[in-house]
């Protein structure tokens, strides 16, 4: 799919969108810590195809081909930030009818989003999400850098991230690993999440526990189910995408 850049806020930021499917949803998928459009690979058409659902896929700044960050240094609610952004770029291209379907930050983002902005959104799939900081996570985290500063990690990010690398990578586990992070918590967001939810999380993430599925199933005000997939890590939609595709199109279809 062709894609473009839009300013957005001063925020110059890649997208990419599929409107061929007229008065349907537009599923808006949000990367990770590490991710980007190009990174969700053939999914989300996938998806598309499955739900019969439009799509948008945004690098945010400081990934894939947007522009750069200014700094690595994040504010402890930069999610909410980013939730701000999601909303700003929803106007720009038009979208009221969204369903967010988020991957680890970016399924923090999608919550965050759905809780602050629930006229846009119509069903979130949370996969990975975190709501607060566990050790779990830290320990994902150090072990990334760890990963980082041994192999071609660094290497192998650059081909999606290019000269980008260095500082979104200091930005995600610096931020993460920060004192101040430590009580980092959007629990207060929940009960203002209204739409739909589905929470997708591997059993054997390692970047958080089922704590995270269960904390925020019972705690929204809408809808909301949980899809535990055994032996499976921190990303399901490219560990077992059949299962994903699965049950996100199915969920889709319940509601629309």
């Amino acid at each position: 799919m062709e894609g473009r850049r839009i300013d957005v806020k001063g925020q110059k930021l890649y997208i990419e969108h599929n409107n061929q499917f007229q008065d349907r949803p537009t599923i808006v998928f949000l990367h990770d810590s590490l991710g980007s459009v190009q990174l969700w690979r053939d999914f989300p058409a996938k998806l598309s195809e499955a739900a019969q659902c439009n799509t948008l896929a945004y690098d945010r700044l400081g990934y894939g081909k947007s522009f750069p960050m200014l700094t690595h240094e994040r504010p402890v609610h930069y999610m909410e930030l980013e939730a701000d952004l999601l909303n700003d770029v929803l106007i720009e291209m038009d979208i009221d009818n969204a369903i967010l379907f988020g991957h680890s930050d970016g399924g923090t983002i999608a919550l965050i989003t759905a809780a602050k902005y629930p006229e846009r959104i119509e069903a979130v799939i949370c996969e990975a999400g975190h709501i607060f900081v566990e050790e779990t996570t830290l320990k994902g985290v150090y072990d990334a850098w760890e990963t980082y500063k041994t192999t071609n990690l660094p290497e192998r990010l650059q081909k999606y991230h290019g000269d980008k690398v260095e500082m979104l990578f200091r930005a995600w586990t610096e931020t993460w690993t920060r004192d101040d992070y430590r009580t980092w918590n959007i629990e207060y967001f929940l009960k203002d999440i209204t739409a739909p939810l589905l929470f997708i999380q591997g059993e054997a993430d390692e970047y958080g526990t089922l704590d995270q599925v269960e904390k925020t199933v019972t705690q929204v005000s809408g809808r909301s189910e949980k899809y535990i997939i055994p032996g499976i890590g921190h990303t399901p939609h490219k560990e077992v995408p059949e299962l994903v595709l699965e049950k996100a199109a199915g969920f889709i279809s319940k509601y629309f």
